[in-house]
């Protein structure tokens, strides 16, 4: 179906230009949402700053066992998410279509985080650690995956821009509030030396995942019974007419996806030097605690761009605030690997914390920019499928950039811990099995390169892709106007009366589409 053929068959239906902006969200709504974000948000935090330092650390798996357990789990994730991607689609119930999905996959991906941090009496040989982590770690991805469910609500909660782009706002500014994960080294470090080594850095890590876990299962249960979903959808009777193979034709024609999974890729590449974090912050700095102090600092800007992003998006128009934050950042990661962590010599230890507070706090600069951007752009991607083709397939959608960017996550995660033995780093630990830094400079500026390096590429690819990304300027503002005639059309079929003189602005706003 072209775009003529769509705008023909869109004519009965009143404007979005010519109608007051209309509010949904309730405030208690906006509550269950940010809530629910922020418990999930911290058992993720948690998970993806400490599960490989601690795998390697503590259960014992190599650089490149453990990068293996992530390459087979994204693998078989990639496997899994085209079917939960056309049930979550599919689904129809008297909760909603993707409402449910905050609930059903919560034992599995609550039970794992605890088994993240645990080391059974059984993994004692390399093979047994290796298998151990590889089942947990798919049985979490499968969790994950109909998860996926929960991350789509946003796009359904409220079909105004504006109010989406607030609502991710304010989300993302809640966020800045967690805390918790970035305790975690402070107790790492200072815990076992308080209860004379009776309480190990192994129990540490094992008592925050329950508490993470707590935490979060208790705000999605909250988020559940407190939102609601809005944007009209396809009925499940028009839904069996249309072919699984339909749908996926109709995915595989949309250019902003494509786009968006190479610039995800490229955010994946971050993850490789996020991964290096606690390694580099022990090792380098001499104190995993360092990290919690630098936080205290470099994320107070955060605090500033997060509510500025939706006035630079205003201003400056999405993607070009996307594509100037990730350019920003590449360069500040390239300046902080070339002056080096330790510019003030290795006994200034002070000065050089200070430095690299300094350094990664202008580096974070466009994180949050770029945290906001990311579901904007892939809600005008969601709507540009919707005015493209009349479907709403974000299960299907999110299955397909799902399946694409788990097989790259998968080289990702296989780069991630085979990094570390290509730099020859081994885990050094004391007498009572507590690790402590390195010593071998090689290795630390290894370290430092993989930390600096890493995100540094990430950023540049990021913004350098989405200059690709067309939904933007006076093609997105018309696609916008012509998706509320259809919905509106969708939605009061047979209840608006024919003199209420809603045809006729259609007709005048849909001339100027033409026009344009």
């Amino acid at each position: 179906m072209n775009s003529e053929q769509r705008t023909d068959t869109s004519e009965t239906s009143a404007p979005a230009r010519h109608m007051p902006e209309r509010r949904y969200i309730r405030p208690s709504e906006l509550l269950a949402y940010s809530l629910t974000s922020y418990g999930l948000n911290n058992l993720n935090t948690f998970i993806g700053s400490t599960k490989q330092y601690f795998m390697m650390s503590f259960l014992g798996l190599s650089g490149t066992l453990y990068g293996t357990v992530g390459t087979i789990a994204s693998i078989w994730d990639a496997l899994d998410d085209p079917l939960s991607g056309i049930i979550i689609d599919r689904c129809r119930t008297r909760w909603g279509r993707l409402r449910p999905f905050l609930v059903v996959p919560l034992p599995l991906w609550a039970i794992t985080s605890v088994l993240f941090y645990t080391v059974p009496g059984f993994a004692v040989t390399s093979m047994s650690k290796f298998w151990y982590a590889l089942i947990i770690t798919i049985i979490f991805g499968i969790g994950m995956s109909y998860l996926g469910g929960w991350e789509l609500l946003l796009y359904n909660i409220t079909p105004n821009l504006n109010e989406r782009s607030r609502l991710i706002a304010a989300n993302k500014f809640i966020n800045l509030f967690t805390y918790l994960p970035s305790l975690v080294p402070v107790f790492v470090d200072f815990m076992p030396k308080l209860t004379s080594n009776a309480v190990s850095q192994q129990s540490v890590y094992k008592g925050f995942s329950v508490i993470f876990v707590v935490l979060a299962v208790a705000l999605v249960l909250f988020g559940f019974f407190n939102m609601r979903e809005r944007v009209a959808v396809i009925s499940g009777e028009e839904l069996h007419d249309i072919s699984i193979w339909q749908s996926v034709k109709v995915i595989f024609k949309c250019r902003p996806l494509f786009v968006l999974m190479l610039s995800n890729f490229f955010s994946s590449v971050k993850g490789v030097g996020g991964a290096s974090e606690d390694f580099f912050w022990l090792n380098n700095t001499g104190k995993l605690s360092n990290r919690l102090l630098c936080s205290l600092f470099t994320g107070l800007p955060n605090y500033f761009t997060t509510p500025l992003t939706p006035f630079l998006v205003r201003k400056l128009g999405l993607r070009t605030t996307a594509v100037a934050a990730g350019f920003f950042g590449g360069l500040a990661y390239t300046t902080l690997y070339l002056i080096g962590y330790a510019p003030f010599g290795a006994e200034a230890s002070l000065k050089n914390f200070i430095y690299l507070t300094a350094g990664l706090t202008v580096c974070g600069l466009p994180n949050h920019v770029i945290s906001v951007c990311n579901p904007l752009l892939t809600g005008d991607m969601y709507d540009y499928l919707e005015w493209q083709s009349g479907l709403r397939n974000e299960g299907l959608v999110n299955a397909v950039s799902g399946y694409v960017n788990k097989l790259s996550g998968s080289v990702i995660a296989l780069l991630s811990g085979a990094v570390f033995d290509w730099i020859g780093f081994t885990p050094q630990k004391d007498v009572f099995g507590n690790i402590v830094p390195h010593k071998d400079k090689k290795v630390l500026q290894g370290i430092f390169g993989i930390f600096a390096l890493a995100p540094a590429v990430a950023r540049f690819g990021y913004g350098a892709v989405l200059l690709l990304f067309s939904v933007h300027g006076k093609f997105k503002s018309r696609m916008q106007d012509e998706l509320a005639v259809r919905r509106l059309s969708k939605s009061r079929k047979d209840i608006l009366p024919a003199e209420s003189g809603i045809s006729d602005d259609c007709d005048i706003v849909l001339e100027k589409h033409k026009e344009v």
